[in-house]
């Protein structure tokens, strides 16, 4: 049998992400310990405010080469609220990456996994289950390295919105509507915004490619209410970049919270797995972070690499993290339980190993 290796670079990066991303790397190499024809070859590198206060650099070039030849990169959390350039924003080298990658589909599944674990009444297990996704490398983000005008007293960012980016994110969000319930929304703002209402021209002249797939519009503002309203509506939403961000911390407090929000960053030739959440200073270091987002990421990145043996992978991640969440009172203090991170990554591992197990007896 042919063995196939995985390069992947791994960015633990600060606070809370070193926690998370070692529990991430203990499920991995609890699924590669069943995978007779796969292995992965892990490197940690140095990025994020930790690395810049102790070197002057948030992205080294040697991590960054490391990512351009790795076959996925693994990032735990980046940025420091104390750590900012002198305009005042944080550190934030996992954009520079998005962009430097050209990663421009935020991929991010929303998924319910126990009626208790959300603050919304009368939904179960599976009853909330959709995808943002967000265009990466445009909209209000790009205004972050644009030269904006501005003078002492105001500042303008710039919307960019492009024929190209909106196009290719449309693609890419009707193929997973293909793979789900084939149902897209469309959240925008094309009532006021001129960006908004090119936004959904291109849209609309995409989605004639996917006559299978079904399509509605929701302004941003709507949006907001429905997934609190009504969440079920919804199967994969594609949104601009800035508004996707915003709904995405949205939509995991839908399902107990950031620690339970992976996500995938994913362009044509490379893709950064990460949880959705932040770096957390405020609990880093007291062993009792949320792994469950980094975990689940895991399995996107599984998914990712396209290996008939990752994808059976995938399946055992998500699986093991279902049959660990049945149990409402397994859960790390963010959820309201006790467990400590490592103590969750545990579980989950043990509920790997019995489905390998059963599987191959």
């Amino acid at each position: 049998m042919m063995e196939t290796t995985f390069t992947i670079a791994v960015l633990p990066g600060d606070g809370i992400g070193p926690e998370v991303i070692r529990e991430a790397v203990k499920v991995l190499r609890a699924v590669e310990s069943h995978l007779p024809d796969v292995r992965f070859n892990l490197t940690e590198y140095p990025c994020g405010a930790t690395c810049f206060l102790a070197t002057g650099e948030a992205l080294p070039s040697e991590t960054f080469e490391a990512c351009c030849q790795a076959d996925a990169i693994l990032l735990g959390a980046m940025g420091l609220p104390s750590v900012r350039l002198p305009d005042g924003r944080e550190i934030t080298p996992q954009i520079d990456l998005r962009e430097k990658l050209d990663l421009y589909c935020g991929v991010r599944p929303v998924y319910l996994y126990h009626s208790s674990d959300t603050p919304l009444k009368g939904y179960g297990a599976g009853e909330i289950d959709f995808v943002i996704v967000r265009e990466n490398t445009e909209g209000l983000f790009s205004s972050r390295t644009a030269h904006n005008s501005s003078d002492s007293d105001t500042v303008w960012d710039v919307l960019r919105i492009t024929r190209t980016g909106a196009s290719r994110i449309f693609r890419a969000a009707f193929e997973l509507a293909k793979k789900r319930r084939h149902h897209l929304t469309l959240v925008d703002k094309a009532n006021v915004l001129p960006s908004m209402a090119f936004f959904r021209r291109v849209f609309t002249e995409v989605a004639r490619e996917y006559p299978d797939v079904a399509t509605d519009f929701c302004y941003v503002d709507a949006a907001a209410l429905y997934l609190l309203k009504s969440p079920h509506r919804f199967d994969v939403i594609v949104t601009e970049n800035m508004f996707g961000d915003i709904l995405s911390d949205l939509a995991a407090g839908l399902v107990g919270g950031m620690g339970m929000a992976p996500s995938a960053d994913i362009g044509d030739r490379a893709a950064i797995i990460q949880p959705a959440h932040g770096s957390a200073p405020d609990i880093a270091g007291r062993g009792i972070a949320n792994p469950v987002a980094a975990i689940l990421s895991v399995a996107m990145m599984l998914e990712w690499l396209k290996h008939p043996s990752t994808l059976r992978g995938a399946n055992w991640i998500r699986e093991a993290v279902r049959r660990t969440l049945q149990e409402p009172g397994l859960r790390t203090p963010d959820l309201g339980g006790s467990l400590r991170t490592n103590e969750m990554g545990d579980l989950i591992v043990r509920e790997i190993e019995q489905t390998c197990s059963a599987s191959t007896t």
